[in-house]
């Protein structure tokens, strides 16, 4: 049997012994979706580390490099930074309320925060986050229809059905137990894969100087070779990656599910010395395919990162690396399923319609759910025809905008209000859909940031005039 194969199978062959073992230690609902909040700092950081950083890292982000070379470093620096962010300012808060509200997904405790009596709440970020989680997840499966494409020929079709197949069957029976369980094996496999190959690629090089491609003046200029604001544009651009970080429901989910707040300190050192190495890999690995290859090489520049393992290593270690791809996708694919999962289960069926089924229905209604949007998800990447950057960039924007400035403020914003909140959540979203879909606005400005300062300046622009109506309704009743 093929090496790579064989090493590929037995990964594979791991994820779904721990989702069956893991099937075993969900007895409530609350088990499903947040492991009854028991985890420690490891399992949550390399968790969280594994779900934020999908196929768009170690395929996505090395292809982004080899086509456009150096100024996709401002992308490296803004997610760093909101890594950074995430962790030092939103994690202990966000874990500190959600427990003391006793609320299992990001809608809910939004709801009994702002005392959402109408669930206007639950039903507007539910509607977010099935829209935009539809395209994350089909990006994980259409990376993974082009990885398995490469690496052993088959169809790319064959490929999505085989890796959307795997992550579906493993979160049915595991939940996050399974999903938390298998990320920390996978963010293993992704930190050996965004280490190992830019260095096989970096020793390539050495012993291949005569053949390399000098590449065109723009692979080499952090701008672009622009300026003013063109080239203002491109640093934002790369940078705004970091605002989404604040909004993402699959990541604060895991600061939700962390043992004891106490724990975040450590978590976050754990989270840190994964990202930096992990960040500055998958970035070296598109500029070392540049010198190898040039920019014209690949039909897809997405092709880089298996074509690069298969060629340059051993066929049991390529098998390992590429296990590493396949390992991006399930882990956010994974987390993404069970947290679209989770809001219609909890805040929809549970909380919205009032279902007070016993924990078990609840339970089997939560993995029904998980296949139903799975599906849905390949279905729409079977036939997507965007990249997976390009997939992942516009949900990222979207769950970012729409999440991120209304938990910001409510955690350190003691104006913000509920009708401010709900604006602003709403803003981000329909900002995202519009600014991505006219050229000159997606063109000259990434939907990235304009969605996500529009909902900021929504929010506290609403609660503003709320509060000063307010205060004026009020002193003229004084009067």
């Amino acid at each position: 049997m093929n090496s790579i194969l064989t090493g590929l199978l037995l990964y594979l062959a791991l994820v779904l012994l721990i989702g069956i073992r893991a099937y075993r230690r969900n007895e409530t609902h609350a088990d499903y979706l947040l492991a009854g909040r028991k985890l420690g700092p490891w399992a949550i950081s390399l968790s969280e580390r594994a779900s934020g950083e999908s196929a768009w890292l170690i395929v996505g982000l090395p292809g982004a490099a080899l086509a456009a070379g150096v100024l996709e470093l401002w992308a490296v620096i803004g997610c760093l930074a909101g890594i950074f962010i995430s962790w030092i300012f939103i994690a202990k808060p966000l874990r500190d309320m959600s427990g003391r509200y006793d609320s299992l997904t990001l809608p809910d405790m939004f709801s009994v925060h702002f005392q959402d009596d109408n669930n206007l709440f639950r039903i507007i970020s539910s509607t977010i986050i099935l829209f935009f989680f539809a395209f994350y997840v089909a990006a994980q499966f259409n990376a993974a229809g082009k990885v398995l494409n490469v690496t052993f020929g088959i169809s790319q079709l064959q490929g999505m059905m085989l890796g959307a197949g795997i992550i579906i069957f493993y979160t049915l029976l595991g939940g996050f137990f399974a999903v938390v369980w298998t990320d920390m094996i996978q963010a293993l496999i992704m930190f050996g894969t965004l280490v190992f190959l830019p260095l096989a690629g970096f020793a390539e090089i050495l012993s291949s100087a005569d053949t390399l491609h000098q590449g065109s003046a723009s692979w080499s200029s952090l701008l672009g070779l622009k300026t003013g604001l063109p080239a203002l544009a491109v640093v934002l651009g790369g940078l705004s990656w970091g605002f989404g970080y604040t909004g993402q429901p699959h990541l604060l989910s895991r600061f939700m599910a962390i043992h004891d707040s106490a724990e975040i300190r450590r978590g976050r050192h754990i989270a840190f010395v994964w990202a930096v190495p992990a960040f500055f890999g998958a970035f070296f690995m598109g500029i070392v395919g540049l010198k190898l290859y040039g920019s014209g090489y690949f039909a897809d520049p997405e092709q880089l990162m298996p074509y690069m393992a298969s060629t340059l290593l051993p066929g049991w270690l390529a098998g390992i690396l590429i296990s590493g791809a396949i390992a991006a996708m399930m882990s956010t694919a994974d987390s993404q399923l069970l947290v679209a999962s989770s809001v219609l289960t909890e805040d929809i069926i549970h909380k919205l319609m009032k279902k007070n089924w016993n924990p078990s229905k609840l339970l089997l209604a939560g993995r029904v759910l998980t296949l139903a949007v799975g599906a849905a998800a390949f279905l729409l990447a079977l036939y997507s025809q965007d990249l997976v950057f390009s997939m992942v960039s516009y949900a990222w924007s979207g769950l970012g905008a729409s999440f991120g400035p209304v938990l910001v403020l409510t955690l350190y914003w003691p104006k913000i209000t509920r009708n401010g909140a709900l604006a602003g959540m709403v803003t981000g979203a329909v900002s995202t859909v519009i600014w991505k879909n006219i050229p000159i606005l997606s063109e000259s400005v990434t939907e990235r940031f304009s969605s996500y300062v529009l909902a900021f300046t929504v929010i506290i622009l609403v609660s503003l005039i709320e509060k000063y109506n307010d205060k004026g309704s009020r002193a003229g009743q004084q009067d």
